[in-house]
């Protein structure tokens, strides 16, 4: 059976002097509020989407890490993921890189590149990206 997320925005005004906020529908983001400011050009307070993508990707690359190496039998303890999206005005997300770093017994380092190195191709947000030149640095701890 499918599931549905879902969001909603609102922006007043301009694109650069303009405002809005999101919420999800679950409320976990409550009006968070969105600037161009806080999009382009200063990390002020607020979110951005290219914030939201990559706590996202962040979400589901951990996932999808943790289900390729559970199933390989090295069920790991802990993967830590940093997801930087890259955003230029006037072209858009130019790049997103992940880093993860994992504690999973029994393990060598080799194997745990090539499993994230999947969950990166795999994981249904790399996918929705395709688009966007995705790079990843894996390490374990």
């Amino acid at each position: 059976m499918p599931v549905q997320s879902s969001a909603d925005a609102t922006w007043k005004g301009g694109l650069t002097d303009g405002s809005g906020s999101v919420t999800t529908a679950s409320g976990v983001v409550h009006d968070a509020g969105l600037t161009w400011r806080a999009r382009a050009e200063t990390r002020e307070s607020g979110t951005s989407p290219e914030e939201l993508i990559a706590a996202a990707h962040a979400g589901c690359f951990s996932m999808a890490l943790a289900a390729g190496l559970a199933k390989d039998g090295h069920p790991a303890e802990l993967l830590t993921t940093n997801a930087k999206v890259t955003f230029q005005g006037g072209e858009g997300i130019t790049g997103i890189h992940l880093s993860v770093r994992g504690t999973v017994p029994g393990i060598d380092a080799s194997t745990f590149g090539t499993a994230a190195e999947n969950a990166k191709a795999n994981c249904p947000v790399s996918k929705a990206l395709a688009g966007v030149p995705i790079s990843l640095d894996a390490s374990l701890q």
